[in-house]
This record gives structure tokens, sequence and C-alpha cells, in this order.
């Protein structure tokens, strides 16, 4: 089928590159976080020094391109991608320009993570990605001082930090030409993420009032619904095998269409997990999908979930409800693999930690002789 339209020769380039960035979120790709400074990237002119009402920004002159950029970034974090500040600057002073100033785009809603001191921008970004706990290379940092972007490049190589224009009026048309936040899927859960990661800084700073983990955790009252691949589940769980390298045992990425099929298909299984706790909901972050085998057997054909909730006792909560799915299917045994790729290094003794024994290139786990894992999440289906 032929549509008519003719493209210039030139033409071909961008849409080329275009389809090139989708393809690649949909291997993994996916830049997740935005980290902003401030002075003369957010706004023009310097707080410390101008004050709020010295700064350039709205609609008139030099201040309509800090507004553009602000308008980008708004837009970027109403898709899902987070954004973070990361600042020279007394907080104070940074963070009122975000509540007081009438024409700021921004608020401080829109910031998951904001650092404004005076230590170097390298571990200042070190410590919101500890917070984020995503990889560096799944965030980009926009800096207008060439000397500081040079000191992050050199400190973190792996973080993308793109060389903005001398000119801030060319910031967006710049940024716009990067394609730097393609995606090829969105969920209603996007929407939220802001807000998760605010929550997520809540509880770093609640867990550092407990000297024992076991009773931090406790304390959190979490809970999970496990539930099979559905109309309403679908989109974020395709999503989430697009943009999960870490935790994510085989990597085998799916389409919503994929996940459909699955939901439809006898032989095999498909689960999702939720977290929610006492500062709020985590939303979808685990995915496991069971294939039956012959002779009694279920193959984890894959299990990913989101590095937000290590070490909060998830792992051994899925491996729970797997259990009793595949005892429930008349299964003797789970099999797992582990199949290495350049980022998935965290799993590798994921099956070994959980009891599982080699076999090969796999793992096994004898259902007959299996002891469920105490842990402090519940599963919501036993509270109602």
């Amino acid at each position: 089928m032929t549509t008519g339209v003719v493209f210039e020769l030139e033409a071909w380039v961008p849409i080329a590159k275009s389809v090139i960035d989708i393809v690649a979120t949909l291997c993994g790709r996916v830049r997740k976080a935005l980290i902003l400074d401030l002075d003369n990237t957010v706004w023009g002119g310097v707080i410390g020094d101008d004050g709020v009402e010295g700064i350039q920004i709205g609609t008139l002159g030099v201040g309509r391109a800090f507004t553009d950029l602000q308008t980008w970034a708004k837009q970027l974090k109403e898709r899902g991608v987070v954004l973070a500040v990361c600042s020279k600057n007394t907080e104070s002073m940074a963070k009122e320009p975000f509540e007081t100033h009438p024409e700021m785009v921004l608020r401080l809603e829109d910031i998951a993570v904001f650092v404004a001191n005076w230590e170097n921008k390298v571990d200042n970004i070190r410590y919101i990605q500890s917070v984020l706990n995503i990889g560096f290379d799944s965030m980009v940092f926009l800096d207008d001082n060439p000397v500081e972007r040079g000191m992050v490049r050199s400190g973190i190589p792996e973080l993308i930090v793109p060389e903005l224009p001398s000119d801030p009026a060319d910031y967006v048309p710049f940024l716009g030409a990067l394609n730097l936040f393609e995606t090829a899927t969105f969920s209603e859960e996007d929407a939220l993420r802001t807000q998760q990661y605010r929550e997520d800084a809540g509880r770093v700073a609640f867990q550092k009032t407990f000297a024992n983990e076991g009773e931090y955790l406790a304390s959190l009252d979490m809970v999970s619904e496990v539930s099979g691949f559905t109309a309403f589940n679908t989109p974020r769980v395709a999503q989430l095998s697009q943009r999960s390298n870490q935790f994510n045992l085989r990597t085998v990425r799916y389409t919503d269409r994929d996940i459909e099929e699955i939901a439809r298909d006898p032989r095999q299984t498909g689960l999702a997990f939720t977290l929610d706790d006492r500062f709020g909901a985590h939303g979808l972050i685990c995915v496991v999908i069971l294939k039956w085998e012959p002779l009694g057997a279920a193959f984890i054909d894959t299990w990913l979930m989101s590095c937000r909730v290590l070490k909060r006792g998830m792992e051994q909560f899925v491996l729970n409800a797997v259990v009793d799915f595949a005892r429930a299917h008349g299964c003797s045994e789970l099999v797992g693999e582990y199949v290495a790729t350049p980022k998935n290094a965290l799993v590798k003794d994921h099956y070994r930690h959980l009891g599982f024994a080699p076999a090969g290139e796999r793992w096994v786990l004898p259902l007959g002789s299996f002891v469920p894992a105490r842990v402090h999440i519940r599963n919501k289906d036993d509270n109602d």
C-alpha cells in the first residue's frame, strides 16, 4: 500500500533518527530522569544576587527562553520523566522562585528530588541517583556552565550531559533535536511518577529513624495485590518489560499485543504485583510470566521488578505467590534462568539467594520441600 506522500531527501535523516529512537526504547534504552541546574538554566540570572524579582523569566525578552525550557521539562514530567534539581545555591533561596514567582511554570511539587547546597555536583547527583535508584545512563543533566558540565562528565561518565548552546533561546530547539526522551509507551502510572519518587524520599528519611531494618519494614505496613494480566494493567506490564534492565532475569521485551496474547494462552500465566505502604502507592512494580512445561515443571520465562522496591522482601513475597500458583497448577518444580546482559548483573545470583539449585544453564526449586519465606508484606486478598 502506498500513501502518495513524497519526502525531500533531507527529510529522511530526522525521520530515520526518530524511528531508531523509538526502536531503542523498545530495547530498553529509556531516559527516566532529567536533572536541572537552576541559575541561567531554569531562569536567567543568579538567584542569590538578583533575588526573586530580578531573575529573568516570563513571556517577554530573554525570560521567554527560560520559560520555554520549563514548559518543555513540565511536559516531560507529565509523560512520566522524573525531574530533579541539582544546584549550587542556598536551599531556601533556590526554592523561593518555585514557591512565589508568579511566572514560574515549574513548582516544587513537580520536583521529585531537590538538592541545593555548596557541595560538588558530582556528589549531589550521586545522591539523587541513590534516591531514584535508576542507572546513571537513564538520567540527563542540564547545566549552562561548561566547567560544571565537564566536571560532571568526568566524574560520572555514564550520565548524559548535553553540550547546551551558549544562547538560552537555542536550548529547547537543541534539546528537541536530540530526542533524548523518546518513548514507545505511556501508562496512567507515568503521570504519578513524581509523587511516587517524592514518597520514596520520605521513606529514606523515615528509615533513618530505625536502627533495626526489620522494625522499619514492619512499620511500613506494606500490602501487595496479585493479579493476572488484564486490559487495565496491560500497558504498564508491557512498559515495565521494555524499560526494566537491572532487575530483569531474561530481559525479554513485550508489546501490549504480546501481553494480551499471553493472557489468552492456556500454556502460560502472567502475574502482576503492586505494592502500597504507609507513604503511598508504588503501583505495579513486578511482573512474572510462567510457562507450563511437561512433567510438572513451571518455567519462569520472565521475572522483572522495579529497583525502587529492592530490599523490602518483595522478591521473597513474589516467590511465595509464584509457588502457590505453580502448585495449584499441579507443578512439582519451578525452573528459572538468568540471561546476562550488560545491565542486569544485579540479579546474577537471584535464584541462588532464593534457594534454587543449579541445573546446567538453569535453576531448579523443588516445590515439595518449599517453605514460604517470612516477609513484612501482606497479600491484599488476605485482608479482604
